[in-house]
């Protein structure tokens, strides 16, 4: 085996634990859309265009609210606001990179794909082929993304009412579950904080715009809490310097 094909391989096989824990998103996402009115092609489309997991059951909460268009993409471009630290984040391993590289590797890039390449590379960064370590394990991610949505469309056509059921429960406590280990470090919590409150008062907003603007509201709390910390962390080592 080539050492690209070897590298390929293994971004697939280290991401399998991701595709474990997405698949279930995957089915959820196609039964609510299917349940809540959306045709076929366009759940299919959300899936194969936006790929971003969160941003598609917000997009459907938001379409079958009856959401105008440029608040289902100001809500959507808001809750990705995230992708734009993983990027700065990896952007060292893929400034030599040619554009026909990052361009497919910047829309593949989920929370996912982040945790694997990241640590990867991290750990690897000499190493070569890194790139194809990465597409190994977008691809898997896409792939699997692509698969259980389709599963998910079935099982909603085939049983109706489904999304009556409460399957939307899952995916607001395996997001729970993720976030709240989290919650130790003090940007995190300042982020949950800002938008939790945001969205309780913002909530009889027209068009879900609540969920937008509490979006908005824990990026920035996060990011301005991420600076505060980071120019204390300096202050206070310069002093020790002296």
């Amino acid at each position: 085996m080539s050492p690209r094909r070897a590298a390929l391989w293994a971004g697939a096989r280290d991401s399998v634990p991701m595709l474990v824990g997405a698949a279930p998103f995957g089915v959820i996402f196609g039964t609510l859309a299917i349940g809540g009115g959306v045709p076929v092609w366009v759940t299919l489309a959300l899936s194969g265009l936006v790929f971003a997991g969160s941003s598609q059951f917000v997009a459907v909460s938001l379409i079958t609210g009856g959401a105008a268009l440029p608040v289902i993409w100001l809500t959507t471009l808001v809750v990705n606001l995230r992708h734009a630290l993983y990027s700065a984040t990896l952007l060292p391993y893929a400034r030599h990179l040619s554009a026909r590289w990052r361009w497919p590797l910047a829309f593949w890039l989920t929370d996912e794909t982040f945790a694997v390449v990241e640590n990867r590379l991290r750990q690897h960064a000499a190493e070569a082929d890194g790139e194809w370590y990465w597409l190994g394990s977008s691809l898997a991610m896409y792939g699997n993304w692509l698969l259980w949505t389709v599963a998910g469309v079935l099982l909603g056509q085939s049983v109706p009412g489904l999304a009556t059921l409460g399957l939307d429960f899952a995916m607001v406590a395996t997001f729970t579950a993720i976030v709240a280990p989290q919650l130790r470090q003090r940007p995190v919590l300042v982020a949950a904080l800002l938008a939790g409150t945001v969205a309780l008062l913002a909530r009889d907003l027209p068009y879900k715009l609540g969920l937008m603007l509490s979006a908005l509201a824990g990026v920035c709390g996060g990011v301005a809490a991420e600076r505060l910390a980071a120019t204390a962390a300096a202050t206070t080592k310069g002093q020790e310097a002296k």
